[in-house]
């Protein structure tokens, strides 16, 4: 009797201790994890923590769960008083739903407050109207918070969406708005104001770069890490880390591929091994890399030199192969292009043909049709942007902390 006492006794001590339950639950599956944050609200705040979520995911792949396809027009968002207007039957922020919580979405009427698709990270929405009007929509609040008016004017411009961690487990993040040079010009900085939520106010700023560069309006950054990689002219990529504090940009040459090189589009994403890779597709099919980072040093910005080296290949598919090696979809194989990365993947990648959305796998050469509602035959796709709406898994205690009163 006396041992079991000391064994109960010793659990509970071993159980209070916050490091030794992380060290326990990070053994768990993520289902297993989810049911426990009904034990306590101790359990339940230290579960949905940034720490521990982030201890988990760099041990356990996370799960994300895709809500559906956001539509941006370029030919709409940030128009000159000239440009073409959006048909009053359009919605101005159409999302192509593939599950019923993106069907709840689409029809809550919220999204008809927010403007025009901009981006979207970590299930946040950062939509609006150029050049003056933002709006970030918080899935958790389920509210949208308008920006404070930007003090710079851009009449074209690039844009970025950062998501910061946050030791308090508040929601923190930047918008960067980026100014781009229309006509060819031989300059080397780039203008950019950034808002951070923690302020609630812009800040402007000169970025330098070693060579002269332009980046690409109308386009969004990638963010790896808080880093941020914007497309630049002339097969460019412009990289920029806000938190080293220089103020600088470096640009590498992007690959130029074989069998894609008359690329007619191109994506980057984030791979599974927290690498940039990128993408690019011509008709006859796609090519990928990832960026091979700098070894002996401990920055986020990659080398400075400017060989091919960098560029690591990872992936080439035929699409002649591809619809041979499926022939249920032989019917849909139209002209066909990359779409898009899944977020943290290298495995899978999207593809549409015509209307047709499918999700590709690289290691079993399947193809599998994405379902959703909308009508994808009356979307103008040669001018948008289709971009998938994942939303993260893992919990929030605002979601659940009513369960545990």
């Amino acid at each position: 009797m006396k041992y079991e006492r000391k064994a109960h006794d010793s659990v509970h001590a071993a159980l209070a201790s916050d490091d030794i339950l992380c060290e326990i639950l990070l053994r768990l599956p993520e289902k297993s994890v989810f049911k426990l944050i009904l034990v306590s609200k101790k359990w339940l705040h230290l579960i949905c923590s940034n720490s521990f979520r982030s201890s988990y995911h760099s041990r356990w792949q996370e799960n994300v769960h895709l809500l559906g396809f956001f539509v941006c027009n370029f030919l709409y968002l940030g128009r000159p008083r000239d440009g073409f207007r959006r048909p009053p039957w359009e919605p101005a922020l159409p999302l192509l739903s593939t599950c019923k919580e993106g069907d709840d979405l689409k029809f809550s009427g919220i999204l008809k407050q927010l403007g025009y698709f901009i981006d979207s990270s970590n299930g946040l929405l950062l939509c609006g109207r150029h050049p003056m009007t933002y709006y970030v929509w918080n899935p958790i609040t389920k509210q949208p918070y308008q920006l404070p008016q930007p003090q710079q004017f851009y009449r074209s411009l690039c844009m970025a969406f950062v998501i910061e961690d946050s030791h308090d487990d508040a929601i923190c993040y930047k918008v960067i708005r980026a100014k781009c040079v229309c006509k060819p010009v031989d300059v080397n900085t780039v203008s950019i104001e950034t808002f951070s939520s923690k302020t609630s106010t812009w800040k402007q700023s000169t970025l330098t770069c070693s060579s002269s560069f332009a980046l690409c309006p109308r386009t969004v950054a990638t963010v790896i890490k808080g880093v941020v990689h914007w497309f630049a002219v002339q097969r460019n990529l412009a990289i920029y880390d806000p938190y080293l504090g220089l103020r600088r940009i470096s640009l590498i040459k992007l690959p130029a591929g074989e069998l894609s090189y008359d690329y007619e589009e191109s994506v980057l994403g984030e791979s599974s091994d927290g690498l940039l890779q990128y993408g690019q597709s011509s008709t006859l099919g796609i090519e990928i890399w990832v960026l091979e980072k700098e070894q002996s040093s401990n920055s986020s910005i990659y080398k400075s030199t400017h060989s091919g080296e960098r560029w690591i290949f990872r992936h080439k598919l035929n699409f002649r192969a591809m619809w041979k090696q499926n022939p249920t979809f032989t019917e849909h194989s139209k002209e066909s292009q990359i779409l898009s990365f899944l977020p943290r993947n290298s495995e899978s990648v999207f593809i549409r043909s015509g209307s047709n959305i499918f999700l590709y796998d690289f290691e079993s050469k399947r193809l599998e049709v994405v379902h959703y509602q909308g009508r994808g035959s009356s979307i103008s796709w040669e001018s948008s942007k289709i971009v998938p709406y994942f939303r993260p898994t893992w919990p929030c205690s605002s979601y659940v902390n009513d369960l545990t009163v």
